[in-house]
This record gives C-alpha cells, structure tokens and sequence, in this order.
C-alpha cells in the first residue's frame, strides 16, 4: 500500500503533482476548518449571537466588492503561456495593488449608505476598518499565484494556517478585552497582514515589483472582462443568501445562520478549492479521460459523503459544541447539507471553460446561477421564511446545472453516468436525513416563518 502511494504521488508527473497538490490542499482546508471550529467554540462563549450576524454584513460587504472588481488575475497567471514571464506577473501586480486601493476606498464611501440600509449604526464605523484587509491583500507577492499554476502548494499551505491563527489569536484577546465585534474585525486585519507578510518573506520566488507592459495589460483585460461579469454574478451566489437574508432576519438569527452555513458547508468549500486549485492545470494539460473521471469520481463522492455526514449528524453536532443559545442552528445545518448537494455535482465542469480561455461561458452559467439564486431564494424567504429562502436556493441549483451541462458539453468533459449516479445517491441520502431530522426542521419552520 506505502509502496502504491508513493508511485502515485512520487515524481513530477501530472497526476503526480495533482495527488500531492490535493493532499496539501485537503490537509490545509481540514486544518483551518479545524482552527476556525475551535475559534468558533471559544467565541461563541465570549460573544453574542447578534456579533456574528454583524460580521455576516460586514463580510458580504468586504467580499462583494472584492468579487465585483475581480478581474481574474488569479486565472489569467493559471492559464496564460506568459504565466512564469516577470513581465507579467509584476504587471499583474500592479494592477491587484490598485484593485485593492480602490476597494478600500469604495468599502469607506459605502459604509454609511449600507449603515441605513440595514439599520446598523456600527456598519459605518466597522466597515472602514474591516477593508483594510482588501487594501493589504492588494500587495500579496504572484509567488502564491505561481504556486498554484504549478501545483505547489506544501509551503504556502502552512504559511495560510500560521497567518489564520495569528488573526484567530488576536481575535480571542481582544473579545476577552473588548467584548465587542471589534475583535473580529481587527482580528480579520491582523490576519490579512501576517499572511502578507509571511508570503513576502518566505515564500520562494522573486518580489514583485510596480510595472505597466502593455502587452500583458492586454492579455488580462481580454481575458478578465469576463471573469469580472463573472465575479459579480458569483457574488450573488456566494454572499446573496446573507445580503437578503440581512434585511429579512433580526440581527441574531443572521448570526445564528452564518453558524449554521459555516458548519454545513465545509465540505462544499474544500471541494471548491480544490478544483479551483488543481483542475484548470489538469485541463490544460490535457489528463486522460479514464484519469480525469478517477479524479471527478473521488471528488464527488468525498465531498457528497462529507454532506451527508454533516446532514445526518447536524443537529446532534451543534447540541454537543454550542451552547442553547445556537440550537437552532442544528435544523440550518440539516437543510443546508442536503441543499448544497445539486452544486457538488456538476463542481468539476466550469474550470474546463477557464483552462481553455473561454471565460465567455463561464461567465453566462454563473449569470444563470446566481440570477436564478437570488430569484428562487428571494421568493422562498418571502413565503416561508428562513427554511423557504434554503429550499429555493436548492432548486436553483438543480436548474442552473443544465446550462453546466451545455458548458461541459462544449468542452467535451461532461459524464452523464456520473452525474445520474449522484444524483440519486444525493436524493437517497437528502430523504434519510429530513426523515430523521424532521422535528428539527418542523422547529425551524416554526421559529422563522
């Protein structure tokens, strides 16, 4: 067996670099969910539910505008034949350290306007401060972009965990201090710096200086336009169930839900970050189809297993980690679990359009989506509240998978066999868990109607 896992991961093939890239990334994502797990335990005790709906705002704040200015830099360097060519890269660099000045800047204007939308004064005060984030971000070294292009990711995997729990520690002192949201806030700060500075100093590579090659300005602005229609519509399938949540649920039950989603969907974030870290070389390097449907296979069914395990034991697990106050967060987490499974399905199709360059694709399934999302999830939220807003937002993503299909189609990547498979094992599943758990989703329906 040691000597089967060695050949796998040994050497500087593909698959080779694609086993062990997966490795770090699934051991770095388990370790920060850990990290993040024990912090939420601790400041859950050290805070109040209605913080952490604070902090939902202000991340959909912070993470919209990131997403509505992203110009797909981080692609561009995965995909582009200039993608190792300093030219590029500094040039690349440059414009991600103007990104971030502007969004700091944007992140202070809107504070107040955002304050009265949602009815919290504090946004105006905390939202400027949270941003400084998106600003230090900006002067992240490409070394970490290079890292991904050739699926090294050993280093930079321990360099992101010392940084989160650098911000993680602030955080705890100062809640124990402040018994404030300042704590998450200033925390979030502390960790964008350490992460900035880590990478700087010890991830290998050249530094990164201003440059404007107008060649490679041309190439990332041909290729972004689309990734940045893109970004905007992944907003709203990333971040639009908290912005319209936000102005349907009291402050606590914001932040109960947010406990709830962070716990449901770990298993959807980890798949994603490793497609979006392994599969557009994978594509690009043209993997065989027998290889490529091992890899689609193992990652469907480990991350479908992980949801369902999270459905199944959801409400047995917030009653043992959270006190009384989050009990209700156990139904969110059934609902979810079940919910996200359409997503995971069809998770391995999109960065084919990326490793080709055809961001014109990507960009209409994620119009699709998150139009669809938000229509679905606006409508369930206004006719049954919380459960309805989880419901629709399900059903968007069953039907938003038709047009994956056509994408994966036109890349000759698509696998029927395997999407009918899980399918029914996901609804197989999604029943066993809403039978088991149905008392605790009738007390949901109850509660937030």
């Amino acid at each position: 067996m040691l000597a089967r896992i060695s050949q796998v991961m040994g050497g500087n093939r593909l698959m080779a670099r694609v086993a062990r890239s997966a490795s770090w990334i699934i051991l770095g994502y388990g370790a920060s969910q850990a990290i993040r797990l024990a912090s939420n335990l601790i400041l859950t005790r050290l805070l109040f539910p209605e913080a952490f709906g604070l902090m939902a705002l202000i991340s959909v704040v912070t993470v919209g505008l990131t997403l509505f200015s992203d110009v797909g830099i981080a692609p561009s360097i995965a995909q582009s034949k200039r993608g190792d060519d300093p030219d590029f890269l500094n040039t690349a660099w440059t414009i991600q350290v103007m990104r971030g000045a502007a969004l700091w800047v944007v992140a202070c204007v809107l504070a107040y306007p955002v304050a009265l939308f949602y009815a919290q004064p504090d946004l105006a005060t905390y939202l400027p401060i949270a941003a400084l984030s998106l600003l230090i971000a900006g002067f992240n070294p490409t070394r970490i972009e290079t890292a991904h292009r050739h699926l090294l990711m050993g280093r930079l995997t321990v360099l992101d965990l010392i940084s989160q729990v650098i911000g993680i520690a602030v955080m705890i002192v100062l809640a124990i201090l402040m018994q404030s949201v300042a704590a998450l806030v200033i925390g979030g700060v502390c960790g964008a710096v350490a992460k900035l500075a880590l990478t700087h100093f010890y991830l290998p590579g050249d530094a990164n200086r201003f440059r404007w090659e107008r060649p490679a300005v041309k190439e990332l602005i041909t290729f972004g336009k689309w990734i940045f229609l893109s970004t905007v519509f992944w907003f709203f399938a990333s971040q639009g169930d908290k912005a319209i949540l936000g102005k349907f649920l009291s402050l606590k039950t914001l932040g109960i839900y947010n406990i709830g989603f962070f716990l449901a969907s770990f298993p959807l974030l980890l798949g994603q970050n490793v497609t979006s870290r392994v599969m557009i070389p994978v594509y690009r390097e043209g993997a065989a189809p027998a290889r490529l449907a091992r890899l689609r296979y193992g990652i469907s069914g480990g991350v479908i297993g992980l949801l369902v395990l999270m459905a199944l034991a959801g409400p047995w697990l917030v009653d043992l980690l959270y006190d009384p106050r989050y009990l209700s967060a156990g139904g969110i987490v059934v609902l979810l679990g079940v919910g996200l499974i359409p997503q995971v399905i069809g998770m391995t199709y999109d960065q084919a359009a990326l490793a080709a360059g055809d961001s014109r694709r990507f960009f209409i399934y994620n119009a699709v989506r998150s139009s669809l999302q938000v229509a679905l999830l606006l409508t369930g939220v206004v006719l049954a509240g919380l459960t309805g807003a989880i419901v629709g937002m399900s059903l968007s993503m069953v039907l938003a998978h038709v047009v994956l299909i056509w994408l994966a189609r036109a890349h000759g990547v698509w696998d029927g066999r395997h999407d009918a498979l899980f399918a029914v094992l996901g609804c197989g599943a999604a029943a066993l868990a809403l039978w088991l758990h149905w008392d605790v989703i009738a007390a949901l329906m109850a509660a937030t109607s």
